[in-house]
């Protein structure tokens, strides 16, 4: 089995943007018995000494080769959680290179026991022992952590309200027909993996078959210069919610250039139900944002 390994020297580079770690690694708490975990993900996380009284939540999703601590330390969250009371979790990878399997049929079905089920246990586990507001529950995260954003969005819908995606790919993009878990899939990495909105939205609606509640709303970025996830993939993930909103994604209802800074288009779809920021000439990956991150989740 070919695994995400073949990314780590890239992708190792092109995470040097998270610095050093800054804070100490006592901060954050590891929570060993949180429901069942058949695929050993470990669940981190962070809770602030002003904790709000129903606090929000947001799953934080590292990067391959990255580690909760590595995304603990290296992301905007947990400062802003101090400074709004909101609770993180931090899931990490059981798998050598420390990648999300977003490969495996059971990772891509509701309840299928792979690491998404293991990670929505994780958020059942945070908002009955913290009362936490389930209409308030967030996921984001960085290539493929960012890849794992999607097919948490996918799997579990009735939990999330609003992803934001760094430089993934689609829900399904990297499925394995081999059933393979934690599987390398070239022709998605390169961008060679093209569908049409319906058909990447089926895979979405197969991911939890017969809901038909609310569907988080989405935002993705990623930089026309991704050659370790090509920038298409920017093109068929949001082809796939587009499909799955009911949207045309080749016109969004707003267009803005240079936004949120230099060289940034920003589109968005049915007041903000779907936005795509493109970030021409940047590589693998995107800086996250986390102020503008804050705005999106209604937070």
């Amino acid at each position: 089995m070919k695994l995400f390994s073949q990314m780590t020297a890239a992708l190792t580079a092109g995470f040097a943007l998270f610095g050093a770690d800054s804070v100490m690694a006592q901060s954050l708490t590891r929570v060993n018995n949180f429901g069942s975990n058949p695929s050993n993900a470990k669940m981190f996380i962070y809770v602030p000494r002003n904790l709000a009284a129903k606090p929000p939540i947001i799953v934080a999703i590292h990067y391959c080769t990255g580690t909760a601590q590595a995304y603990f330390s290296g992301s905007p969250y947990r400062q802003l959680a101090d400074q709004k009371g909101f609770i993180v979790i931090y899931p990490e990878s059981p798998y050598s290179g420390t990648c999300w399997d977003v490969s495996s049929r059971a990772t891509l079905t509701h309840d299928g026991g792979g690491n998404s089920n293991a990670i929505a246990n994780m958020v059942k586990y945070t908002l009955q022992q913290y009362n936490g507001d389930p209409t308030k529950v967030f996921v984001t995260g960085t290539s493929s952590g960012g890849m794992m954003t999607n097919v948490m969005a996918a799997t579990y819908p009735d939990l999330f309200a609003a992803g934001i995606v760094y430089s993934g790919t689609a829900a399904g993009c990297f499925y394995s027909q081999s059933g393979g878990t934690n599987a390398w899939n070239s022709s998605c990495a390169q961008g060679q993996v093209r569908s049409t909105p319906q058909v990447w939205a089926k895979m979405v609606f197969d991911a939890y078959p017969g809901y038909e509640g609310p569907r988080p709303k989405m935002q993705i970025y990623h930089g026309s210069a991704d050659t370790t996830l090509h920038a298409n993939n920017y093109n068929e993930t949001i082809k796939q919610w587009a499909g799955v909103f009911g949207l045309d994604p080749a016109k969004p209802d707003v267009t803005q250039a240079n936004t949120p800074q230099s060289r940034y288009t920003t589109y968005s779809w049915d007041n903000g139900k779907l936005i795509g920021v493109y970030a021409q000439g940047v590589g693998h990956s995107v800086n996250m944002r986390g102020a503008d991150d804050m705005k999106f989740f209604g937070l």
